[in-house]
């Protein structure tokens, strides 16, 4: 099993299309991830009718749109997420959905969801974050826009409700997030504080930030996707596209692997090369039986087949037992 748990982030990307969503999940699959996410709502139980959206979903979808509107023509429904559940086990791969009101938890349970995932928007949120707590599931929580005070009130919630299995996720909601907004280092702070596995949830641009808080340690690493950055929605900008999720997630591997082990000694592969790199002490000039050894006759070099340098001092001043030749190999 992988130490770093990949959830490729769909979310709304599939722009209300099942066909978009199912190709979505190809990509996830072809990518090797862990879990394919999209979201549960009812917009209706999401937002009021007149709320406004945020900046960067101003600047990607109609402007005189209300967040409502906009997100009406983003649900799935019942049948399609039965649909979706059918076909990531047909593929292999895990469904996750993140419910943002509380009949999208209800029908979440419904289909027998054995992870839920909560969006950073509903840290705050009592009457949801129990609602959770009381299923007894694994649960991920997403953390932006929180102090460390509202994360760990959000975690005494879920575990005073039920919620044993806790992995918290240090996340930023900018769509993108500046790079100088990212602060990795909460992973650390939060970890020493919840006492949970922690991991992070990405919106920046590109795959660094992601590849750099696998070497952090992280456990779960979330990252939205699209099948075209230029596709009509709120999210696809700050996405990655289908080949740059694979490149991720191929990373993401090849950093959990260098992490290794915390012991420091030679490795299996780099074994051969000690006596290659390594010096042993050989005459410098031809040195005749009965003479000392000394800084002038003596010194180092490959191969390090023969005394270490480090058992140089015990060396000088001792007599040579016979001749040697330049380059041999000094024997005590």
């Amino acid at each position: 099993m992988n130490k770093v748990f990949v959830i490729a982030e769909a979310g709304v990307n599939h722009n209300g299309d099942i066909n978009i969503a199912k190709k979505l999940v190809d990509v996830a699959v072809e990518a090797k991830v862990d879990a394919v996410k999209f979201q549960t709502f009812r917009a209706e139980s999401l937002v009021c009718k007149n709320a406004q959206k945020a900046e960067y979903q101003m600047e990607t979808t109609d402007k005189k749109e209300t967040q409502f509107d906009m997100l009406k023509k983003l649900e799935l429904t019942l049948d399609m997420h039965k649909e979706l559940i059918e076909y990531c086990k047909q593929k292999n791969v895990a469904f996750l959905s993140t419910p943002f009101d509380l009949e999208s938890i209800d029908l979440l349970e419904q289909l027998g969801m054995e992870v839920y995932k909560i969006p950073s928007g509903e840290i705050t949120n009592l009457p949801y974050l129990r609602k959770i707590g009381k299923l007894g599931k694994k649960v991920i929580l997403s953390t932006g826009m929180s102090t460390i005070q509202e994360v760990q009130d959000a975690v005494k919630v879920l575990k005073d409700s039920g919620s044993e299995d806790i992995s918290v996720l240090h996340c930023n909601t900018q769509y993108p997030t500046p790079m100088e907004d990212v602060n990795l280092n909460v992973m650390q702070t939060m970890r020493e504080a919840l006492k949970v596995p922690v991991g992070y949830s990405d919106h920046t641009q590109g795959i660094e930030v992601p590849i750099a808080a696998t070497a952090l340690g992280a456990t779960v690493i979330e990252k939205h996707f699209t099948l075209d950055r230029n596709m009509e929605g709120p999210d696809h900008k700050a996405s990655l596209e289908p080949e740059e999720l694979k490149q991720m997630v191929q990373a993401i591997r090849n950093v959990e692997k260098a992490l290794g082990k915390k012991e420091k000694t030679p490795t299996a592969s780099e074994k051969d090369n000690i006596p290659i790199v390594r010096k042993s002490i050989v005459a410098k000039i031809p040195i005749k039986k009965g003479e000392n050894f000394c800084e002038s006759n003596i010194t180092t070099k490959r191969p390090g087949t023969g005394l270490s340098p480090m058992l140089w001092d015990k060396v000088i001043g001792q007599k040579a037992n016979r001749d040697f030749q330049a380059d041999e190999m000094i024997e005590l």
